[in-house]
């Protein structure tokens, strides 16, 4: 910990380095992103292996997300909503408009890698707040991790609903770690007229226990989702 000018104790910060390659091509591609962390357990302000996940298949899609408008729920240290900003795409981070501290650390991780257009909001699942309501067209949700605690399960999927009905050929691509068998969507997602495809990891070379020069996912199960709206539902 460290002292501020009023002599409070602020937490210490550390930062830890991402790079994503690209070996199969004649010219290797390579992409290094810096993500500040927050050295205390009560802000939690860490990257977590669903993120690392999330960021490895956004790098094998860079090319899709070129220009494309893309908004991060539940960001944190954002590390999925910078590597897609790193690619080209137009990217909102939002996180719980009740704790700023993890909304600076958004605007941290923009600095730590030079990304000056990012816009960082407050948005809490399950509220149709005007600034939900206001955003702009959007061609790609992320969430990493949305799906840890149950009782956020639907607000979370309320919120993605709201947005996938307003940008209908929008897709939701999100990885949770898989922690109880007992915790599951499907019900959520039927309920609100939601289709999910289950996106397997060795597609997108994510299938090891060290992604992009760190030591995560190491050992823990993920899975990577697309959710969109159900074709009955979109107009087609």
């Amino acid at each position: 910990m460290t002292m501020d000018h009023s002599g409070a104790e602020t937490p210490s910060t550390a930062y830890k380095v991402f790079t994503f390659e690209d070996n199969k091509k004649n010219t290797q591609e390579t992409l290094t992103v810096s993500i500040p962390e927050v050295l205390d357990p009560q802000y939690g302000m860490y990257v977590w292996p669903c993120a690392v996940v999330l960021a490895q298949y956004l790098w094998t899609q860079r090319a899709e997300l070129r220009d494309k408008t893309v908004l991060e729920l539940g960001a944190g240290v954002s590390l999925p909503g910078v590597v897609a900003a790193r690619c080209g795409a137009n990217v909102i981070l939002s996180d719980n408009d009740k704790t700023p501290q993890c909304l600076e650390n958004c605007r941290h991780s923009c600095e730590a890698n030079g990304l000056q257009d990012v816009v960082v909001m407050g948005l809490s699942w399950g509220e149709i707040s005007p600034d939900l309501v206001l955003l702009p067209k959007l061609d790609i949700i992320l969430g990493s991790d949305v799906f840890y605690e149950p009782s956020d399960f639907e607000d979370v999927l309320v919120t993605v609903a709201f947005l996938l009905r307003k940008n209908p050929r929008a897709q939701f691509w999100t990885t949770c770690q898989e922690r109880s068998a007992d915790w599951s969507i499907e019900t959520l997602l039927h309920r609100w007229k939601l289709g999910c495809v289950d996106i397997q990891l060795e597609e997108f070379d994510a299938n090891k226990s060290e992604l992009a020069g760190s030591v995560l996912p190491g050992s823990h199960s993920v899975q990577m989702m697309i959710i969109t709206q159900k074709k009955d539902d979109v107009g087609l």
